[in-house]
């Protein structure tokens, strides 16, 4: 079969709305100020409606397709690779939304929107002057992609399967990534996978593990979630562990850079200059899209460590998960490409 994508990523489909407030705003509507918190449908359209109707965010409400699988390849597109994605959104406003912002990163979006179950999945991000990001996360209708939502077709045509472990946390998201894993894997396409976090791993460990002895060639993981993956109590025993495995794993440090591991073999990459750090969210996200464009376009290991660095970096200067500067352009001045 051709391979028509660079990457065919699975995730939670979510839009982030961010909107510029002041503190009186967070106390008048109950919202923990530097957190995350999980809400429900009721209070994600209570909050949409007081941000669309105060007049202080009118002008800096911002609408943006979001969630981990998603933010990489708005990464991979920014370098100019080729990626499809697979989520779940509701036909709804937000959901057009999503699918619009994906069509606009140059990202084949063709996943049906369901009319039945929650509407779509919502991240509302207030930001006050002081540079505070605080987020009322709705799950939605991500959380019930399913199987027939996956066009086997389609992700079989992607030179790397993207996988989020936080499908994981749904039978009918996980049975959903086993049909994908299984459409690439017989194309003779590589399966990747994000470990999301650490307490993803600390509730799947067994089944992570599992899919790394069968069907997983590269992890995505920070110090924190691969001491969890391989129970190692500091990153020698990490890196022990990725050994003994002998996959390909891309593990970020944050200020420390990246270690690259495959079998024998390792890379340890720095952190790429940035003359600021404004926002980490989104920092893992991006390293991904920069390591799988290298790995899709033929670069060596090192290389894709230092591609992913350098989308970590322009990242994490900025507020948002998605690249402001063109990557591409980035990459070629630092001669990556």
């Amino acid at each position: 079969m051709p391979q028509q994508y660079d990457v065919a990523g699975l995730g939670n489909a979510i839009v982030d709305v961010i909107a510029s407030v002041d503190d009186r705003f967070l106390l008048n509507h109950r919202i923990a100020k530097g957190g995350m918190t999980l809400i429900d449908e009721f209070r994600a359209k209570e909050l949409l409606k007081v941000l669309a109707d105060n007049q202080q965010t009118m002008s800096s409400l911002h609408e943006v397709a979001g969630g981990s699988a998603a933010n990489t390849l708005a990464g991979l597109a920014s370098l100019g690779g080729n990626g499809v994605y697979v989520g779940k959104v509701f036909d709804d406003r937000l959901g057009g939304v999503f699918a619009k912002s994906m069509s606009a990163q140059g990202i084949t979006f063709t996943t049906h929107a369901t009319r039945e179950g929650s509407t779509t999945a919502s991240c509302l991000i207030a930001v006050t002057p002081d540079g505070q990001r605080s987020m009322s996360t709705y799950l939605g209708a991500c959380r019930e992609l399913t199987p027939d939502d996956v066009d086997e077709e389609q992700v079989a045509s992607a030179r790397v399967l993207y996988i989020e472990g936080y499908l994981w946390d749904e039978e009918q998201a996980k049975q959903a990534s086993r049909k994908a894993i299984a459409a690439v894997k017989g194309a003779g396409g590589r399966i990747a996978l994000s470990l999301s976090d650490s307490f993803c791993v600390g509730r799947f460990r067994d089944e992570f593990l599992h899919l790394l002895d069968k069907d997983v060639g590269i992890l995505f993981a920070n110090e924190d979630e691969a001491k969890a993956l391989f129970e190692a109590e500091d990153f020698d025993g990490v890196i022990a562990g990725a050994k003994k495995w002998g996959g390909i794993a891309a593990l970020t440090r944050s200020a420390k850079g990246c270690v690259i591991v495959e079998e024998g073999v390792v890379h340890e990459i720095p952190a790429a200059p940035v003359s600021r750090v404004v926002d980490t969210t989104g920092a893992g996200d991006q390293f991904a899209a920069g390591f799988l464009y290298g790995l899709t376009h033929g670069k060596g290991l090192a290389d894709c460590g230092r591609l992913g660095a350098l989308a970590a970096a322009e990242v994490i200067s900025h507020y948002g998960a998605r690249p402001e500067t063109s990557l591409k352009d980035l990459a070629t001045t630092a001669g990556l490409l």
